[in-house]
């Protein structure tokens, strides 16, 4: 037998793995079993086959341990360990056959045992075997038998209840909604808010008068909140506020049923309940908390002024650090862009007043981390860092990106040494991790004070003096000068690549950096663009304000387009929509129905085509003839039928049929399908059926040939019926579509009066996928 303990210290609690595997025989054959134990309920779940066998069970835990768990296998199992989005995986895997079984029942203490269906348990038990499971009989039974427990005791006595005052039996009926109640707490404050509101709902429908009626209604208000189900947080609240109008939660309830009509735009009933909160519950922390809410709906809708009032009235009137800390953060976010510093005042408050707060959002507090760090807030940014770090471990998938930009930050503050050594850390615990390349660039530049351009004439000599010298103002002058040089001999990448130092030289020092910058993002983007290099160009232009010559236009445009960057591909259309010359202006209104298209504006792409129609309608040779297809790929997005209907009729005259239209085609089908027009699922459907013989590509199978073969049926044209539907032999389909041709094949040997194979295309249904509605169809059939 195999053991391994595993303990992890976290913040909070202690996590005890106990992992056993033992290895026996049953009549000669060997099996080996799994126990997984910890000290607080966990759950296993198995996964199966198509065939109903066990490939995999997952355990899920909320904490992880500190040490790294190796991998674990013998000749039944493979044990593997996992780590995703902040919770620890268990994996097994069976190299034979297993079975996943829950440990609750403590046989020396129940007196009774049943079968159920557990979902979470300290203990679960996995049995490997070959072929046949040791120990234990498997039975099917009725799905509508009962279930009666198996006792276990020997000896039972009888046993007589309470007894009223005249020796009756008193009858007290089990108070379940005591134990939901606390069932409901618990999920709440695991923030399991679809099973909270589950167990509510099912406790004040079994229970309508419970004595825990008012929390259950509290309870079931913040979950839609939480849930952002307003209409039903409105509902509840209402409820709630009617019956238990003296309630402690009443303030708070104020607070969530105003938000909840504001959010639904019914902004009077909002406005009604704010009133209520701020006249009725002035002092309460909730009415504070409903002027951050009421700050929110006003930013929502536009009103910037009015929601930095309520954030800042909200701020300073509270004493309550959770309100006030909603509040910074709102005035954090709506300063970044405009008052960056002001932003980072209020951020700074919150990392000394409650700097758990961070890592509610993690993923968040990075970005944000991120967008300071863009408006040169580095000291915040990396102080955001720093709690963040001082809450994770490194067994975090964030720990690394956190570890490397509190580096990065920390490097554009006054605390250099400290940044030194936080990349010195990063090097030391992932030595090849994703930030390598930028960890160490950033220490070099930090060896140098990392201070910016300037110097002589030669590249190696300005080099030497920014390696050699500490000096800030020697330093500037060398990347100054080497900047100037690169210009010079063309290497506007490399002028680029510094960029981000030129900037921070001292201007009244160093005058024309901007003109030395911009110089080299027209130099490297206009060779960027005779070599094609679109990914340069798309960095430049997205980096850089640069605007460069007419002569350019056409590649930008195309690399705008490679690129995905459809609005920079739309500035280079508007500049040329009204060029003189006709055959440029084709090409440049082609392109922005194009453009127009891919970025969803579908009301200017047609009314663009139809222009450009207009223009080349008479030019039998215009290469700009695809134009119906767009036509008719936009009328489809806006579901307009008889636009359809117009359009592929002018692409069958121009591209016949083509395998490109071969979509469009199926779409047609479709149409007729809802006009329940067979005439059209007959006319495109058959185009897409001999276009696919031809090509011996079968995209939009099995889908038309069931969509024609239904339509000669409706004909009665059963020989075409039958010769579609049998075409599908050769296929390979999904059980279930074959069941389904064989049961239409079935049906079309049924009206040509061909019964004996109508019999046996039903029997081939049934076979191919027993269970599905078409085998019962199939059934039906043979019957009749």
């Amino acid at each position: 037998m195999y053991r391994w303990i595993v303990f992890a210290l976290t913040p909070l609690t202690l996590f005890s793995l106990d992992i056993s595997i033992d290895t026996a025989k049953d009549q000669f054959v060997q099996y080996s079993t799994l126990h997984i134990q910890e000290s607080s309920p966990f759950r296993c779940e198995a996964l199966y086959d198509d065939f109903h066998e066990t490939k995999q069970v997952v355990c899920a835990f909320d904490k992880k341990p500190s040490k790294e768990i190796k991998n674990l296998q013998n000749d039944f199992f493979t044990i593997d360990t996992f780590i995703k989005k902040g919770l620890f995986f268990l994996s097994v895997k069976p190299k034979y056959k297993m079975k996943l079984f829950a440990n609750v029942f403590d046989l020396t203490k129940d007196e009774a045992v049943f079968s159920a269906k557990i979902f979470r348990s300290d203990q679960w038990f996995v049995i490997g075997y070959k072929e046949k499971m040791p120990m234990i009989k498997t039975e099917t039974r009725s799905q509508i038998a009962l279930n009666f427990p198996v006792y276990l005791t020997k000896d039972q006595l009888p046993y007589v209840g309470s007894l009223d005052i005249e020796g009756k039996p008193v009858f007290i009926k089990k108070v379940e909604d005591v134990s939901g109640y606390i069932k409901v707490k618990k999920y709440f404050q695991e923030k399991n808010y679809e099973k909270c509101l589950e167990i509510t709902q099912e406790i004040l429908e079994k229970y309508p008068n419970t004595l825990f009626k008012a929390e259950l209604l509290y309870y079931q208000t913040k979950i839609y909140q939480h849930l952002k189900d307003y209409d039903n947080v409105a509902a509840s609240a209402k409820v709630f506020l009617h019956d238990f109008s003296a309630d402690e939660n009443v303030a708070e309830v104020l607070s969530l049923i105003a938000y909840a009509y504001g959010k639904m735009g019914m902004y009077s009933d909002s406005d009604y309940f704010f009133d209520r909160l701020f006249s009725e519950h002035a002092n309460s922390r909730f009415a504070k908390m409903g002027l951050v809410y009421k700050g929110e709906l006003e930013e929502e809708s536009g009103g910037t002024k009015k929601a930095e009032e309520h954030y800042k009235k909200a701020l300073h009137a509270t004493k309550d650090v959770d309100v006030a800390v909603v509040a910074a953060y709102h005035l954090a976010n709506m300063k970044l862009d405009s008052q960056p510093k002001e932003a980072g005042a209020y951020l700074e408050k919150i990392i000394w007043a409650k700097p758990l707060f961070f890592k509610e959002d993690l993923f968040g507090s990075i970005k944000l981390a991120k967008n300071l760090a863009e408006h040169s807030q580095y000291k915040v940014a990396s102080d955001i860092a720093a709690v963040l770090l001082a809450q994770l471990n490194p067994t975090y998938d964030e720990y690394e990106e956190v570890l490397a930009l509190k580096g990065f930050y920390l490097a554009h503050t006054s605390k250099k040494k400290e940044a030194l050594e936080v990349l010195n850390k990063y090097l030391k615990k992932f030595p090849d991790g994703d930030y390598l390349a930028k960890v160490e660039e950033a220490k070099d530049q930090l060896f140098f004070d990392i201070e910016d351009l300037n110097s002589s004439v030669k590249l190696a000599h300005f080099n030497k003096l920014i390696e050699e010298y500490k000096d800030e103002d020697i330093v500037q002058k060398a990347l100054y000068e080497k900047a100037k040089v690169y210009n010079e001999l063309g290497a506007y990448d490399k002028t680029l690549a510094m960029q981000g130092e030129l900037e921070k030289l001292d201007q009244d020092l160093y005058g024309g950096v901007e003109d030395i910058i911009h110089n080299a993002a027209i130099g490297a983007m206009q060779k960027s663009l005779e070599v094609k290099n679109c990914e340069n160009v798309l960095t430049i232009s997205s980096e850089n304000n640069v605007t460069l010559s007419d002569k350019w236009d056409d590649g930008i445009y195309k690399c705008a387009m490679k690129g995905g960057d459809f609005q920079l591909a739309k500035q280079m259309i508007l500049k040329n929509m009204d060029h003189k010359d006709m055959k440029l202006k084709e090409l440049w209104l082609y392109r922005y129905i194009k453009v127009n298209f891919a970025i969803g504006n579908y009301q200017d792409t047609l009314d663009a085509a139809k222009d450009l129609i207009a223009m080349i309608e008479l030019d039998k040779n215009s290469q700009y003839k695809d134009v119906y297809r767009t036509l008719f790929d936009t009328y489809a997005r806006l579901e307009n039928q008889d636009g359809m209907i117009r359009s592929i009729a002018k692409i069958e005259e121009i591209f016949q049929d083509s395998y490109k239209d071969l979509g469009r085609f199926a779409k047609m089908v479709a149409v007729g399908s809802e006009k329940k027009d067979d005439t059209m699922i007959i006319k495109y459907g058959k185009k897409i059926y001999d276009v696919q013989q031809k090509t011996s590509s079968h995209a939009q199978s099995p889908y038309v040939e069931f969509s024609l073969y239904q339509a000669y049926m409706n004909k009665q044209e059963y020989e075409k019926a039958l010769e579609v539907i049998r075409s599908l032999d050769n296929f390979t389909l999904k059980n279930e579509d074959r069941a389904r041709q064989n049961y239409l094949l079935g049906s079309v040997y049924a009206k040509l009066w061909r019964d004996q194979e109508a019999q046996e295309a039903y029997d081939a249904a049934i076979k191919a996928d027993p269970k599905s509605a078409w085998a019962k169809l199939a059934q039906s059939a043979k019957s009749l």
